[in-house]
């Protein structure tokens, strides 16, 4: 069963990192380390480091992953 914290991606981790790493460019690859069982882990990580909330982090990268072009 799936945790309900996880995040929701309609594509692999790797091209919903690649997109935010065009656009991000202070975002690292250790950042970007995100472990399928580790979301909320990842999700303060990256909240702390963007300085936004972490429903902002999530909300922004499944939007990535359901678009096809580059992170906004």
């Amino acid at each position: 069963m799936k945790k309900i914290n996880e995040l929701k991606l309609l594509v692999s981790w790797e091209e919903v990192k690649e997109k935010i790493k065009e656009t991000n460019i202070e975002l690292t690859d250790a950042d970007l380390n995100y472990q399928p069982g580790q979301a909320e882990a990842f999700l303060d990580h990256l909240s702390h480091k963007m300085k936004r909330n972490r429903d902002e982090i999530r909300s922004w990268i499944e939007s990535i992953s359901a678009n096809k072009g580059k992170a906004s």
